[in-house]
């Protein structure tokens, strides 16, 4: 096959909208501004913002973030050309998206969204850090079998529900390092890092296999018109560093994040400043002690 050739089969020129996602990311933007302005008079605490700025920014990061791996030209690259495209969208819906999301919602609106008890316990439990490690890299490995690959390329609906699937391991991956409630166990800095170290581990296992493979692990991606001249097994290669390099990378800059402001703490010796979130997370913690 001429792959240079073949490149004219994707052409950048011609716009395709996926009016699904449209309505998936309108609505999750309007409800967040529904709730900023008409929600929070009764929900939030009185006298202050009902979000920071740097919540709005993040929250509006991870839909975008969102935006950018379902639609249009993103879809049709990792769908229909190259797997390693298919492997940065699973990124963006891995680890981007969630904990953008997740930092962008304030704690009134979250206790909102969980007041119903059996949703509050099942996130609760998904984002104990044992079972998010299981959960996330049970997902992965498993949205990595061939097979799997395979029917989500074939299957429009599996394909969806892997999505969601990778999102929801995304969010229990990133909840014990956030922490958005008092509800969710508080773990101390150096817990924080050895459990994303624990979570860059298995990772690596798949994105050997893609780097080192002498052939192609994914047969239908070698029916799939090659662009840019990038061969099947090149194609395969670069999804394997994007999942080492890249996943790898970000845990590795959260866990020095963490490292570098617990040891200025630990080094000043200043006792924390208690922020109003703080409060409320205590006041919450007593709430529920009662």
């Amino acid at each position: 096959m001429d792959t240079w050739g073949a490149s004219a089969a994707f052409d950048l020129s011609t716009w395709h909208p996926h009016y699904d996602v449209w309505l998936l990311i309108g609505s999750l933007s309007a409800f967040y501004l529904f709730a900023l302005i008409r929600l929070a008079p009764a929900l939030a605490p009185a006298g202050r913002p009902p979000a920071s700025r740097r919540q709005v920014v993040c929250f509006m990061a991870g839909v975008v973030a969102m935006w950018v791996g379902a639609d249009w030209p993103v879809h049709e690259l990792a769908e229909d050309f190259l797997f390693s495209v298919h492997m940065t969208q699973h990124m963006l819906f891995s680890f981007i998206a969630p904990p953008l999301l997740m930092l962008g919602v304030p704690a009134w609106l979250l206790r909102a969204v969980l007041r119903p008890a059996w949703l509050m316990a099942a996130v609760r439990f998904i984002g104990r850090p044992f079972i998010a490690l299981v959960i996330f890299n049970g997902v992965l490995v498993f949205t990595h079998w061939p097979v799997v690959v395979d029917l989500s390329l074939r299957v429009e609906p599996a394909h969806f529900l892997i999505h969601v699937m990778i999102f929801t391991s995304g969010v229990a991956m990133w909840l014990p390092v956030i922490e958005p409630l008092p509800q969710f166990k508080a773990l101390q800095p150096p817990a924080k890092m050895f459990y994303l170290f624990l979570q860059s581990i298995v990772p690596t296992v798949p994105a050997s296999f893609l780097t080192f493979a002498d052939a192609p692990i994914y047969k239908l991606y070698e029916t799939f018109p090659r662009l840019w001249g990038i061969g099947v097994l090149v194609d395969q290669q670069m999804a394997g560093l994007i999942m080492k390099i890249g996943g790898g990378l970000l845990l590795w800059v959260v866990i020095a994040t963490i490292f570098f402001r617990w040891s200025s703490r630990e080094e000043s010796g200043v006792v924390d400043t208690v922020s109003w979130d703080d409060f409320e997370r205590e006041l919450e913690a007593f709430k529920m002690r009662k």
